[in-house]
């Protein structure tokens, strides 16, 4: 059973290390002020959109996921955008992610947020059959912004 909890000033080695396979995972890599300004953001009690939550399994950090609350234009109460999300594979299929994504919930609706979406590379074959567990798939695609 995983022990879910906001991530804290004591939890950066762990969070660092987790995050780095997470944007890994995805061939992505940040330079270390990123990590650095981003873990700040996480755990400022001034900061209030940016969350955390790290999961561990007889101590061991096995898991974060990071998401934010944002207003939306099409509704009165806000949002809340899962956007990283990562369990280390010797920890994938026991529980850990589902148990990530209800903390999300359960913060999102503590927060008068209950709509939570998130998004992830369709050929992400193993997180999308936990993603289809626990939420509904939508016909939207993401764009953005070419670089200049």
């Amino acid at each position: 059973m995983s022990q879910i909890t906001p991530t804290r000033a004591s939890d950066e080695a762990d969070w660092r290390r987790l995050w780095r396979a997470y944007l890994a995972f995805y061939d992505t890599e940040r330079p270390d002020e990123v990590y650095a300004h981003s873990f700040a953001r996480l755990v400022d009690p001034a900061v209030t959109e940016y969350n955390g939550l790290i999961a561990r399994e007889d101590g061991r950090a096995v898991g974060i996921v990071n998401y934010i609350f944002h207003c939306h234009g099409w509704q009165p109460a806000g949002v809340c955008y899962l956007q990283d999300l990562y369990v280390a594979p010797e920890a994938r299929g026991g529980g850990v992610g589902r148990a990530l994504i209800e903390a999300v919930y359960a913060a999102a609706d503590a927060a008068g947020r209950p709509e939570v979406y998130w998004l992830t590379q369709a050929d992400n074959a193993r997180a999308r059959r936990l993603y289809d567990a626990v939420g509904v798939a939508t016909p939207f695609m993401k764009y953005r912004r070419p670089p200049p």
